[in-house]
């Protein structure tokens, strides 16, 4: 018999993924959420997926619950309903635990860049041979005789600590989540507590020095640009059009590799996944030949045009991320100004890293900033304002509203980079309404 899967807030980005592979899969499968529209909704309703308001009915005894996160008794009538009459629900990352035990599964850790790194593991493998992926971009594919599961683990409240895969990559320790983790150190051993889960190969950047310092009971190889790893990338060339490189193992030449993507960051990615594969056994031409065609991931590196105007719209939200993105667009737009627009996401965070956000942001030539966005998590003390972090940014750094974006106009020849995990795609909107405003009235 079919199960019938019930997701409590199903629009989150993790939820609607896996609500997409489960029904492609077969299953029947449902949801409630908030009716503020939200970018996963599309997917979910083009599948035919009901997305229902949050009510007790909901809970009817043959459906199998799972939980989104931020759902607790105290704020949702679903979660309290279920509590009170002992109806068992599973939270995301504690239904993914068992699921993937069906599958030879590849997970893709890391402070920064694993949903790109997913997005590119999936798309290859999905192109060489069937498989189920989970990416936190909101995207899910499932096959009911996929032999093999792509999937992002995420390490905030040690969410990945149900899984055990056979492969995975950590693409770097950073320090980040403050309202979860007190220090460096308490991230270094979340992930240290994840690598020993891993069972046949941990590929990890081994230019991190936190990374160096993983133990494991898998196999450990090594990616990065210099000696003294395993998997070395050299011979890059980085054009307006994307990035090609080379790749050796213990010396030995796998080729040359090409990726139609931006920044170095994405070169070590490719790299990640080109040692996963090979080492997985699959064959590196087919690998190399799906590379090609990866178009990247929502909300990372997203580009549009508005009356001929560049908009870039990413989800960079932490320094390093923001440095990442800025030398992306600097590839591929060497002869343009790069304006920065940064909406810092959480109060927390901005306190925190507040001098690195400003070191990184001095990377951009003009700095635009929104109102910090803050989390449902935690409450503004009025301990840090976004004036702060404008102070301390040595470009003349300008605060916006999302009612006022008309001071972006002032750069002649610039691209645009929106940067944020909160609600900076309202200003990005605004900002279009203006361009395309422009041309109307020129007409």
């Amino acid at each position: 018999m079919t199960k019938t899967y019930h997701f409590i807030g199903i629009k989150g980005s993790g939820m609607s993924a896996l609500a997409l592979m489960l029904h492609q899969m077969g299953h029947h499968v449902q949801g409630s959420d908030v009716e503020k529209y939200y970018f996963t909704q599309r997917g979910l309703e083009q599948a035919g997926i009901k997305i229902l308001p949050f009510d007790e009915k909901n809970l009817q005894a043959d459906v199998e619950v799972i939980a989104g996160n931020a759902f607790r008794p105290d704020n949702n009538i679903e979660i309290a309903y279920a509590d009170a009459n002992g109806i068992a629900y599973k939270r995301y990352h504690e239904f993914l635990g068992t699921f993937m035990r069906d599958f030879v599964s590849m997970g893709v850790a890391g402070a920064h860049g694993k949903t790109s790194t997913t997005g590119m593991l999936a798309h290859v493998l999905s192109n060489i041979t069937d498989t189920s992926y989970l990416i936190g971009d909101g995207t899910g594919r499932g096959s009911a005789n996929a032999k093999y599961f792509a999937f992002e683990a995420d390490e905030y409240e040690r969410h990945f600590m149900p899984y055990h895969p056979e492969y995975s990559i950590i693409t770097n320790i950073d320090f980040d989540h403050p309202d979860y983790f007190t220090s460096l150190e308490d991230v270094f051993n979340a992930f240290n507590d994840y690598a020993k889960q891993v069972s046949k190969g941990l590929f990890v950047y081994g230019e991190d020095k936190e990374l160096r310092r993983v133990t494991a009971n898998a196999p450990i190889y090594y990616y990065g640009f210099k000696e003294g790893n395993d998997f070395i990338a050299h011979d890059l060339l980085r054009s307006t059009t994307g990035s090609s490189f080379k790749v050796s193992f213990h010396g030995e030449e796998l080729g040359e590799f090409k990726i139609p993507s931006f920044g170095r960051h994405n070169i070590m990615n490719a790299t990640a996944v080109i040692g996963l594969l090979y080492t997985a056994g699959f064959d590196l031409n087919l690998v190399r030949e799906h590379l090609v065609t990866f178009g990247g991931v929502k909300r990372r590196f997203t580009e549009k045009m508005v009356n001929g105007t560049t908009i870039i719209d990413d989800f960079a939200h932490h320094p390093t991320e923001i440095i990442a993105t800025l030398d992306a667009a600097r590839q591929k737009y060497p002869s343009k100004e790069i304006v920065a627009i940064f909406q810092p996401h959480t109060f927390t965070r901005t306190i925190a890293l507040l001098d690195e956000f400003a070191e990184a942001l001095n990377q951009a030539d003009a700095v635009y900033l929104a109102q910090i966005y803050g989390s449902a998590r935690e409450v503004d003390h009025g301990d840090v304002k976004v004036e702060d972090l404008a102070e301390k940014i040595i470009k003349k750094a300008e605060i916006i509203t999302v009612d006022n974006v008309s001071p972006l106009l002032e750069h002649p020849n610039a691209v645009y980079v929106f940067m944020g995990a909160g609600d900076i795609q309202t200003y990005e909107y605004s900002f279009e309404r203006l361009l395309s405003n422009l041309t109307s009235n020129v007409q």
